[in-house]
């Protein structure tokens, strides 16, 4: 999975939560949470979805790594490398 197909992927997952995302308005160093308004249910359903979409493990003790949209794409990459 090259890096576009990534970012789409994880684009798609957070839509699934929060349908009103505009992905261009996203900044890959801004917490992610505050940017599209996520409570710790939708963030939780959030890394659930990834895990259930990509086949990633993420384990509850990486979840405070997971700040920014760069963060979880590097995250994710690096998992899936």
């Amino acid at each position: 999975m090259d890096e576009n197909e990534l970012r789409a992927a994880v684009i798609a997952t957070l839509k699934a939560i929060a349908p009103e995302v505009a992905e261009g308005d996203l900044r890959a160093d801004r917490p992610l949470r505050s940017q599209v308004d996520l409570d710790s249910m939708d963030w939780l359903n959030f890394l659930i979805g990834l895990h259930e979409r990509l086949q990633v493990d993420i384990p509850e003790a990486d979840y405070a790594r997971l700040v920014t949209l760069g963060d979880v794409l590097d995250y994710l990459a690096r998992k899936l490398a």
